[in-house]
């Protein structure tokens, strides 16, 4: 048979219109972009900076001071502020409402208690200085209309791979 013999057998009646629509069933993948195309940045929520970057500083803070650990609840003190100082430029309104404001209203009180208590090294000032950060912390989540958000010191570590003890 030559080839001609062929085509013409292929594109009998029958075959023609099974053959079109399976070759309009493919589906058409969209181009892929650039390589060098940036992709698009993902801006964190005020919910994913606080449960990311804060919530776990607050835990660790508490940790550090409850063990004595004045060395580590002081860096963790540091790392606190240093954050809230990046979330204040990453959102500086929230709901509306300043959020350097709304933080230095309910934590700066707080942190200087807690840094007192950090350089005297007393964990009675300690314990009472981190409540009252907890509680600014809560104050802020019901101003925000957010008080089921209920902060509470830290139970137990679930750092398993950080030990809070004081070393020697």
């Amino acid at each position: 048979m030559k080839h001609g013999s062929i085509l013409v057998a292929l594109l009998a009646p029958g075959l023609l219109p099974a053959a079109v629509t399976a070759a309009l069933s493919q589906t058409v993948q969209p181009p892929a972009p650039p390589a060098d195309a940036a992709p698009a940045p993902y801006a964190m929520s005020m919910g994913d900076l606080m449960n990311t970057f804060v919530q776990p500083r607050h835990a660790k803070l508490g940790l550090a001071g409850h063990a004595g650990n004045w060395p580590l609840a002081a860096y963790a003190l540091a790392e606190i502020r240093e954050t809230f100082a990046g979330i204040v430029k990453a959102k500086p309104r929230f709901a509306g409402l300043p959020v350097g404001e709304l933080a230095d209203a309910a934590l700066k009180e707080p942190l200087g208690a807690v840094e007192a208590a950090i350089k005297l090294r007393d964990p009675q000032k300690f314990a009472a200085a981190y409540d009252q950060l907890t509680q600014g912390c809560n104050g802020c989540h019901a101003t925000l209309d957010h008080p089921f958000v209920v902060i509470k010191p830290p139970d137990a570590s679930t750092f398993a791979n950080q030990d809070f003890n004081a070393q020697h």
